[in-house]
Order: C-alpha cells, then structure tokens, then sequence
C-alpha cells in the first residue's frame, strides 16, 4: 500500500516535498515513481528511481527543478520539487512496480495522490 502526502498550496518559484509512505517490507525491492495529472489532461511522468536509489530518471521539463530519492529504511520515497511553476499544479501520484519505467500502464501499484497547487 502507498500514501502520498506534502501537497499544498505553494507559490510560483517556491518548494514543496512530497513523501510517499510504502507499507510493506517487498516494497524496499519496488522501483517508485511519480506521476502527476492536471485537470482536463493526460497523466504524465515526473520521475522514477530504482530500488537500489542507484538511478533516477526525470521528465526534461522537471530536470533540474526535481529530485526524486528514498530512505529505504523508513521505506519512503520523496519528490522535491523546486522553482515550481504554475503548470506544476495537478494531483501527484507514487507508484510502484519491480523496474523503473516512464509509463504509466508498467507500474502496479498507486498511491491516492496528492494535491499541488502552485499559485502565480
């Protein structure tokens, strides 16, 4: 099980980290990854890390605003977000599967999600 949280209302340029909670001792061996949607569109990756946290892949328009990482031994994953813009806002959602991907349909386990806000 996942449980996103650390969403708000931030203004534009400002920070907000994201926490995602894994219960469950098989998750330290799940690559996590993040998804946001935004009203009216398609949901979209953010960012993926591998189970080691050896490796990390972004979206290019969240390279270098964003960090993804894990503290394996609280089994979470976070998402810093930086310098957020107002197309930042959308519900964010954490995922979990055995390998890393950049789609959607490859992960088997969601998160609720959490709100982001970003006002300009």
């Amino acid at each position: 099980q996942l449980q996103a949280s650390g969403g708000g209302l931030v203004q534009a340029g400002g920070s907000l980290r994201l926490s995602c909670a894994a219960s469950g001792r098989a998750f330290i061996m799940y690559a996590m990854g993040w998804f946001r949607q935004a009203p009216g569109k398609e949901r979209e990756f953010v960012a993926s890390i591998n189970w080691r946290g050896s490796a990390t892949n972004y979206h290019n328009s969240m390279k270098g605003r964003f960090t993804i990482s894990r503290d394996s031994g609280k089994n979470i994953v976070y998402l810093q977000m930086n310098s957020v813009k107002p197309e930042d806002t959308a519900v964010y959602y954490c995922a979990a599967d055995l390998a890393p991907s950049i789609y959607s349909s490859n992960y088997g386990y969601w998160g609720q999600g959490t709100l982001v806000t970003v006002s300009s």
